[in-house]
């Protein structure tokens, strides 16, 4: 396994009135976080927050290529990012259980904190198709090109790691400094993550190896 210190690009945050960060998403232009009753659309050039949907948000967040994902208590939302509205509901495989959600291959992939695993599931149905386990409590999870990442945060540690989907197996892992904990996780597609902070109420952009 290839480990490395995590090189931290930018910060971003506190933001007004969000007091945690918990699942990210990227759209291709804006970072989507959730704050809890809110999806925030952050322009990551300016560092400003540029929109708000209200909406319950106490995990990960995803994006499909149009819409957006939700994990709120024990449900997923599918909502439309143009007008906020909620088009569907689905079950959360974890049962409020749940942190981190992806998008690739057309499913959700949804992290299990305390269950150490990551599932890949319908997202019409919320059945679950696959199951990954992981030997570390799983926070946010992404996809990009082909490689499946995800967060860990226990105490004080906290790190990005590349895992194998079929075994489960740490490939490489980015160490995060000590008190920078990663809560959600995506790829900007490119040569960055986006990581969510927690309680720190931060976001930061970190070099994807």
């Amino acid at each position: 396994m290839k480990t490395s210190a995590a090189t931290i690009l930018r910060e971003y945050g506190p933001f007004p009135g969000a007091e945690r960060v918990h699942g990210v998403t990227f759209d291709g232009r804006h970072v989507w976080f959730a704050s809890g009753d809110r999806l925030n659309a952050l322009d990551p050039d300016s560092g400003e927050v540029v929109r708000s949907i209200e909406v319950a948000s106490h995990a990960g967040t995803a994006f499909d290529g149009e819409f957006l994902y939700q994990i709120a208590e024990d449900v997923i939302h599918k909502i439309n990012p143009k007008t906020g509205q909620i088009l569907s509901t689905i079950p959360a495989p974890g049962h409020g259980g749940d942190s981190g959600l992806a998008w690739a291959e057309g499913t959700l992939w949804v992290g299990q904190h305390r269950g150490r695993r990551i599932h890949q599931i319908d997202p019409e149905t919320g059945k679950i198709l696959r199951t990954i386990e992981s030997n570390r409590v799983v926070t946010g999870v992404t996809w990009v090109d082909g490689q499946l990442w995800h967060g860990t945060w226990e105490g004080d540690d906290s790190d990005v790691r590349r895992i194998d989907p079929k075994t489960g197996e740490v490939l490489e892992r980015l160490d995060m400094p000590d008190g920078a904990g990663v809560s959600g996780l995506e790829s900007d597609g490119a040569g960055c993550f986006f990581c969510g902070g927690g309680n720190s109420g931060k976001i930061r952009a970190v070099r994807r190896p």
